[in-house]
């Protein structure tokens, strides 16, 4: 017994370690971004956009404009496609085509965000120009195979007894898979799309070689746009004072987007997905 406490003590003093040394490093850097973040944050912030280059003042409404752009576009190409293919491979997905796209999602989801920027620079840049289009196909190639991967995993988790009890009443297929089984995994389905806009939001590399920011209002999704991912590598790597203290601000504005959206995901969670459209 005394050697089974030693033992417990041991290992239970390695995971405080083991806590303490994923928790420090995190807690610094929210601690540094709320420091210096809050005194950017002021009403103009949100809705000037920037001023010339050394010139103090003005806000970064073009980045938040950008990124929603950005996002909602991504999202409204991504999450139907996602679905579709995470339905095919949970319901349908049997035999050799199967298992080929399955080894495609996989190695999609390995994709460097970087390596999907300069995919969408030499599909799109080259012959159109920088834009938001250009942005949404490569922030896309990073979202699709997430969502394939938690829609497909969402369905597979509906019990059988779901499916046979629709079936059994006479109803075809694609309407049990649509109406019934897609209806009791929509709230994993939705947790998984929240976590993917989650991931979008925060992407810099993609957006440096296709939406490559713009310092005005968004006008057309043909057009540069801005983000916040961009504003701040830019804006941190510049000479000013005052654009420093704007990347700091527009850090802590994604971070708050980034922590509300995992909060969101928490309360499905916890919500046990009983989700009610």
């Amino acid at each position: 017994m005394r050697k089974r406490a030693i033992i417990d003590k041991i290992f239970t003093i390695t995971s405080i370690i083991a806590i303490a040394i994923i928790l420090l490093p995190l807690v610094h850097i929210v601690i540094m971004v709320i420091r210096n973040g809050a005194e950017a944050i002021s009403i103009k912030f949100f809705v000037e956009t920037p001023k010339p280059a050394g010139v103090p003042g003005g806000g970064i409404a073009n980045a938040i404009e950008g990124s929603i752009v950005l996002v909602t576009l991504t999202m409204g190409l991504s999450f139907p496609i996602g679905l579709a293919v995470g339905t095919y491979l949970a319901e349908y997905g049997r035999g050799k085509y199967a298992e080929i796209l399955r080894t495609l999602v996989n190695a999609l989801s390995g994709l460097p965000s970087i390596v999907a920027g300069l995919m969408a620079y030499t599909l799109i840049v080259l012959y159109f120009g920088f834009s938001a289009i250009a942005g949404t196909f490569a922030l896309s190639l990073l979202a699709i195979p997430y969502i394939i991967r938690t829609s497909e995993e969402a369905i597979r988790g509906v019990p059988n007894d779901i499916r046979e009890a629709g079936l059994a009443l006479g109803i075809p297929r694609w309407k049990v898979t649509l109406h019934i089984v897609l209806g009791a995994a929509k709230g994993r389905i939705l947790m998984g799309a929240l976590l993917a806009m989650a991931r979008v939001f925060g992407e810099a590399a993609p957006l440096l070689f296709t939406a490559f920011g713009n310092p005005h209002h968004v006008t057309s999704i043909f057009d540069p746009v801005d983000a916040l991912p961009l504003l701040i590598f830019r804006y941190a790597l510049s000479p000013y004072p005052d654009w420093h203290l704007k990347a700091w601000g527009a850090a802590l504005l994604l971070m708050i987007i980034v922590l509300t959206i995992n909060l969101a995901v928490r309360a499905l969670v916890k919500g046990k997905y009983a989700i009610r459209f």
